[in-house]
């Protein structure tokens, strides 16, 4: 999946399985994030997106997503989940 719009390759992933949970993890200060759906619908996938970790958080929320860390204080990644509406 490529696209010089990363926030639209974004959309794109995510319109695909939607209410599947989304894990993203990129470096601090790094533009190259992450971004895994662990499928309803469909199996698992990631994608590598030119974006930094708070753009994608920001996006995430934009499409309705609730983000946060994991229970596990040693894992640094997100989870995200569609907010029911």
């Amino acid at each position: 999946m490529t696209s010089d719009d990363p926030v639209k390759t974004l959309k794109s992933f995510i319109a695909e399985d939607p209410d599947s949970r989304y894990i993203f993890d990129g470096q601090r200060n790094e533009p190259q994030t992450e971004i895994c759906r662990e499928g309803k619908k469909l199996s698992r996938k990631c994608i590598q997106l030119h974006m930094f970790s708070t753009q994608m958080f920001q996006t995430m929320q934009d499409q309705g997503f609730f983000c946060a860390l994991p229970m596990d204080p040693a894992r640094t990644h997100m989870e995200c989940f569609r907010i029911p509406k």
